[in-house]
């Protein structure tokens, strides 16, 4: 898909105390990237210098536009940089990350890119730098004053899995799982599917209870509301592919017929996601006004500095960034024309 130009995507070092500013050096080291997008790196020099050390000595080819020819840095020198103890949880590492996160957010809302790819952090570090929120997600859409459903979506190769409710207790799933509630979801991964580059998306709804309720007898959500809510989706989006709902413990074993599955609850879909592609796997901020993943795995505190950390999950998540920063801006201009 062609547009007017490229998509510009804003790079952050996540927790400095991980593998992030690693797996950031190998990311923007591969001139393949360079020929993807325009990339501005989140960091001060000697953050990016240390990182391609991290990351194995690796050779970030430099300019001072963002272009085919180099990633710019966004260098701050002149404020000054906490320590950040290396394979710890720390306020610092938090505070250091939430702030280049901030400025993608800023360079968002000015109009400077097109979507934020971040490396990996860590929600208790961001805890001690002071964010209220349950998660990134909700810190991303506060930030950004977005009202609109959003949802965490992760994915493997050939599949896409959103939920209805997330980073909650399990006693209070199931008073979430109200009709609405399903069709946003539904809604949700659909658009974000297609923004992937998918036309026509296969989706697959799961039941809340053992045995899709059988009947009534494990629970009424099925009957009360996850079914009217894959029919609200029906009627608001017709021609919409979505079935359901289905016993959850048998229909990632179907997922060859979908493209996405939506959950009821974060460890409906995270158990069999991780299990299946744990090592590909790449978290969608879903719903947001702009484009945001991520790579799915965490700090890996134990093999930072060893230049061990695989990049697959940090490419996939620039990759799905840019295709996804595309399709908007298509569906923009066409929108724009009309």
């Amino acid at each position: 898909m062609t547009t007017q130009r490229r998509p510009r995507v804003a790079v952050t070092l996540g927790d400095a105390a991980g593998i992030g500013p690693e797996l950031a050096a190998k990311l923007c080291s591969d001139p393949k990237n360079l020929e993807k997008a325009d990339i501005f790196i989140l960091a001060n020099k000697d953050e990016v210098a240390s990182a391609a050390t991290d990351a194995g000595g690796v050779t970030i080819s430099i300019a001072d536009i963002a272009g085919p020819n180099g990633v710019q840095i966004m260098d701050e020198s002149h404020i000054p940089v906490p320590s950040i103890p290396r394979g710890q949880v720390s306020k610092e590492a938090g505070t250091r990350a939430m702030y280049q996160l901030r400025r993608a957010i800023d360079m968002k809302l000015r109009g400077e890119i097109d979507a934020i790819v971040f490396a990996p952090l860590n929600k208790g570090a961001m805890k001690l730098a002071g964010m209220k929120e349950e998660d990134e997600l909700r810190w991303f859409a506060n930030l950004l004053d977005y009202k609109g459903t959003t949802s965490e979506i992760n994915i493997i190769p050939g599949l896409w899995t959103g939920r209805v409710t997330s980073h909650v207790g399990v006693q209070e799933v199931a008073a979430l799982i109200t009709k609405e509630a399903v069709k946003n979801a539904i809604l949700l991964t659909h658009r974000l599917l297609w923004e992937s580059g998918l036309d026509n998306p296969r989706l697959a709804v799961c039941a809340l209870n053992p045995h899709n309720g059988e009947c009534g007898c494990f629970g009424r959500q099925e009957i009360d509301e996850i079914n009217p809510g894959i029919e609200l989706a029906r009627k608001e989006k017709p021609g919409i592919s979505v079935e359901g709902s289905f016993p959850c413990d048998t229909i990632f074993l179907k997922r060859a017929n979908y493209d996405g599955i939506v959950t009821m609850y974060h460890d409906q879909g995270q158990i069999a996601v991780k299990l299946l592609g744990f090592d590909g796997g790449v978290t969608v901020q879903g719903g947001l006004p702009i484009v945001i993943s991520t790579p799915a795995h965490g700090t890996a505190f134990d093999i930072v500095g060893k230049g061990i950390a695989g990049v697959g999950s940090t490419q996939k998540a620039f990759d799905i960034a840019v295709t996804m920063a595309e399709r908007r801006m298509a569906k923009e201009a066409r929108e724009a024309r009309l």
